[in-house]
């Protein structure tokens, strides 16, 4: 296994700001705890983050104006921000990580063969990530408490949450596990 952990949109607009989820801070540090391992082990580590712009499907006709490139809500949370030369920062306008990054040469550059996904929204661009990380051929491993949902069809993020994960199991036969099973996982790397 090559690994990589894949972390998703852990910007102020989704963590704190007008879009959050309401489990986005229960999810920080989870998330901390498996980039200081990935650090240590020396795992890349991506960010790929909205950073949107005006004409933006997103923007124009779904959302409204968020995480646009270069505002403050469009940053990284402190408590995520990149420290070493094996983290990356990828700048995506779509749901999915891999459409329009690169995310997909730069897998290839590193010989990454697996995926270890985090962020936010577990319904939305986790979702959209792990489907073209299935067909790009990546094994994913979904850490399920370290992502989190916002309510869209159910009102209840925490319901959300649960079904799309379930759905990625079964659809894209994600492996779901838990921070402490990952950290096990990363530890013999």
């Amino acid at each position: 296994m090559r690994p990589a952990v894949l972390i998703i949109d852990m910007l102020y607009e989704f963590v704190r700001g007008r879009l959050r989820s309401p489990q986005a801070e229960a999810i920080v540090p989870n998330i901390v705890k498996i980039v200081e391992k990935a650090r240590e082990k020396k795992i890349p580590i991506i960010h790929v983050v909205d950073a949107h712009l005006p004409v933006d499907i997103e923007i124009r006709k779904i959302w409204g104006p968020h995480a646009m490139k270069g505002s403050p809500e469009a940053k990284i949370i402190p408590e995520l921000e990149p420290k070493t030369d094996n983290e990356f920062v990828l700048e995506k306008r779509w749901y999915s990580a891999f459409r329009g990054t690169g995310l997909n040469e730069l897998l290839r550059d590193l010989q990454v063969d697996t995926l270890i996904i985090t962020g936010i929204a577990t319904n939305i661009c986790v979702l959209h990530t792990v489907a073209d990380a299935t067909y790009h051929r990546y094994e994913v491993i979904l850490v399920k408490d370290a992502t989190a949902a916002i309510p869209v069809a159910t009102q209840d993020s925490q319901q959300e949450h649960e079904l799309f994960l379930k759905y990625m199991e079964r659809v894209y036969k994600a492996q779901l596990v838990t921070t402490q099973e990952v950290l096990k996982i990363l530890e013999p790397s």
